[in-house]
């Protein structure tokens, strides 16, 4: 029927959506979240019995596309102590309020969530950075390894996981499937030594200590888990230059940031920048080659949408 909205699944979002054009996507909507000009609520959560729902809405700025990403959230029983994530991601045009566009919301949360890490990475890290340490063998692990090495030429990139043999198992297929040198370490100190570092899990305890990490390294902390300490311990955010997407994203969910301030690690002047800003010219990134710079990845509704309507866009021009 003419008018209805295109439905767009993990396979089409994934052969549609090139990282160039999403990272371009999330370099924009950074800029004007940070500037203020994006309108979003804050997160609603359902719980239901044993279960959540989760729902988030925004508008994109200058009275462009608004809509909302909808989630069912539930403990994963093949996976013991994972969840898994089902939903959508609904596109409305800004002039006529019709809904227009409607994808996989798991897939387009997959690629721009590595999309704006590599962002950040870019703006953050060392030039000469040659050396990727992740935490975590799902699937974001490996799409921010196709993310970080688009933007930086690596000589090694190391995988820990709570489970050696999964992270063999793991940096053997990303090794062979992309032709580059991924191996599996059995301590979690060893990734924490390389140039680049990515906490991808649902610790709620931390996984990468302060002491381990190296000066001069860019650390991005994606992992999220609502209860808990977070993915790394308060040392490490007393080390570093903390950025993030939204600033109060971190005071009402950063829990690794909250927690250096419950424990005095850090106090309440400790500096806290948006990476929009940075990218808008605003706030200075990194400063020193010694500096360690931290980004934490929350993920904002602001950031579905504008992928969402890049990949709208394009396809239109392309039909």
């Amino acid at each position: 029927m003419d008018g209805t909205p295109a439905f767009l699944d993990a396979d089409t979002v994934r052969a549609s959506l090139s990282l160039d054009r999403c990272m371009a996507a999330m370099r924009e909507v950074m800029i004007a979240l940070s500037g203020g000009v994006t309108a979003q609520l804050p997160r609603g959560i359902l719980p239901l019995d044993g279960k959540l729902l989760g729902v988030m809405a925004g508008a994109l700025s200058g009275g462009g596309f608004f809509g909302a990403k909808i989630l069912g959230v539930a403990d994963d029983p093949a996976q013991p102590g994972r969840q898994w994530h089902h939903g959508l991601v609904i596109l409305f045009d800004g002039d006529s309020g019709k809904p227009v566009c409607i994808a996989d919301a798991e897939e387009i949360t997959l690629l721009r969530t590595a999309a704006v890490s590599a962002v950040a990475t870019d703006m953050l890290a060392r030039r000469d950075a040659k050396s990727l340490g992740i935490f975590g063998h799902g699937t974001q692990a490996q799409a921010h390894i196709r993310a970080i090495t688009h933007i930086r030429r690596l000589d090694e990139i190391l995988v820990w996981g709570r489970s050696f043999d999964k992270a063999r198992s793991f940096a053997e297929e990303v090794a062979s499937s992309l032709k580059l040198p991924v191996r599996a370490v059995a301590k979690p100190e060893e990734v924490a030594a390389c140039d680049i570092l990515c906490t991808l899990t649902p610790a709620v305890d931390p996984i990468l200590k302060g002491a381990w990490v190296q000066e001069g390294a860019h650390v991005n902390v994606v992992g999220f888990a609502p209860a808990g300490r977070g993915e790394v311990d308060g040392d490490l955010v007393r080390k570093s230059r903390y950025f993030t997407d939204s600033r109060a994203s971190v005071e009402r969910e950063g829990n690794e940031f909250l927690d250096a301030l419950r424990t005095g690690a850090i106090g309440p002047d400790h500096r806290l920048d948006e990476l929009g800003a940075v990218l808008a010219g605003t706030v200075e990134g990194r400063r020193l080659p010694t500096e360690i710079s931290l980004y934490r990845s929350l993920g904002h509704v602001a950031q579905d949408l504008a992928a969402l309507t890049a990949l709208h866009l394009s396809r239109q021009a392309s039909s």
